[in-house]
């Protein structure tokens, strides 16, 4: 027989049962589609994560200290060991270009918290940041309405405060009518200069829910003159911040005179690095989807083989008759095994086609990013699928004896 007359026979062979048939590409289609979708999922979560790093800088150091010497609230006591709390000077310091050449600019921060009211209106602010305007472009925290305040403010300790997308909405409903207006920070009058724009939320913390004022500003009226939180450094480009971190940890350690027997006590974060570890854990929680979708795959491709052993035990008298009419054994091996493999490619098609469908949407808050190349695996797979799973019937099919089929009932 011609591979056309192959493959009319298979396609007649198919439509002989076709909800038998229908079923089969429905399990099939299942697994592709789960596969292909699931990888989109992975891609999209990853690279939701990925954007929101990178929209922080990857070229951005964080320094703390080991201890959590750092944020003060009024009323709380300082780190034990105030020999390596984070200061002023120590800011000052890395922003020496003779110290740190690798050094683009330095902001230090501090942290405390308070309730900011407008008239009747009053909302607790988590997270007050005191620092210096080199701060906002450092961690990409632009001001959408209105304008930051300038070292100038920070000089002279001005009361000036910007105000996150939530604060400005909890405080005065419209955050474009925040601006120039008063509010209270605990018992102290701010002048709002400016309401920062909205931030992605990255955890269960909401980061539209912050305030920042001049550093001074809050050693002054909240937080008193401990230590810093930490201090945030910008290097000169991404090629070099493993230098610029090098240069900040040499002088830190200079600074404080940390004893070459003792672990360091700053922790310096780099985002280039979280960035990567963030890539490879992306990557594995992809393949874990993938390899919990192909399972799915797996048990379609068994529904192939239980089908086609159906299959060839109906037709065991007509195999028979064609055996006997001179139908070789390849014929018969050929017959099954497109039939098979006509199954996992329209099952394949189908699958395709309601994933593409699917990761139109967002799925558990992430939008999936399709992978071209899961589309041409995905097929790909679901051929192999059918000729592996449709070669032992399709052997069985071609291995019997013409006798022994012609007595079939």
């Amino acid at each position: 027989m011609s591979p056309r007359d192959l493959m009319g026979a298979a396609l007649r062979g198919l439509t002989a049962n076709k909800l038998r048939s229908l079923l089969t590409v429905l399990g099939v289609s299942i697994g592709v589609g789960a596969v292909i979708v699931l990888v989109a999922v992975g891609n999209g979560s990853g690279k939701a994560v990925q954007d929101r790093l990178e929209a922080m800088g990857t070229n951005l150091l964080t320094v703390s200290t080991t201890g959590g010497g750092g944020g003060f609230v009024r009323g709380q006591a300082g780190p034990a060991n105030q020999q390596y709390s984070l200061t002023l000077d120590d800011a000052t310091a890395l922003a020496d270009k003779n110290l740190a050449p690798d050094v683009a600019s330095v902001a230090p921060v501090m942290t405390s918290s308070g309730t900011a009211t407008n008239g009747d209106t009053s909302y607790t602010v988590n997270q007050v940041i005191g620092t210096t305007p080199a701060y906002m472009p450092a961690t990409n925290t632009p001001v959408q309405i209105g304008s930051s305040f300038t070292q100038a403010d920070v000089d002279t300790s001005q009361r000036v405060i910007l105000l996150g997308q939530t604060a400005a909405t909890e405080l005065f409903t419209r955050p474009a009518s925040a601006v120039g207006q008063t509010i209270k920070l605990g018992a102290v009058d701010f002048t709002v200069l400016g309401v920062l724009a909205s931030k992605d939320s990255t955890g269960f913390n909401d980061p539209n829910a912050t305030a920042i004022v001049p550093i001074t500003t809050l050693r002054a009226t909240q937080a008193g003159y401990g230590a810093l939180s930490q201090i945030v450094v910008q290097a000169a480009g991404q090629d070099r911040v493993d230098t610029a971190q090098a240069e900040v940890t040499q002088l830190l350690t200079a600074r404080h005179q940390v004893p070459a027997t003792e672990t360091s006590p700053f922790r310096i974060t780099n985002s280039a690095q979280i960035l990567q570890t963030s890539q490879d854990t992306a990557a594995t929680f992809t393949a874990l989807l993938a390899t919990v979708a192909a399972i799915s795959l797996v048990v379609g491709g068994i529904g192939v083989t239980n089908i086609m052993l159906v299959t060839v035990t109906e037709r065991t008298r007509e195999i028979g008759i064609r055996k006997a009419l001179g139908a070789r054994r390849r014929t018969i091996l050929g017959q099954f095994l497109i039939e098979a493999t006509l199954l996992s490619l329209i099952g394949g098609a189908v699958g395709v086609g309601a994933a593409l469908i699917v990761t139109r949407f967002q799925l558990a808050g992430v939008q999936p990013v399709l992978v071209p190349s899961s589309i041409g695996l995905a097929l790909g797979v679901s051929a192999a699928v059918g000729l592996f799973f449709g070669s032992m019937p399709a052997h069985r099919a071609a291995g019997l004896r013409p006798i022994d089929a012609l007595r079939h009932e």
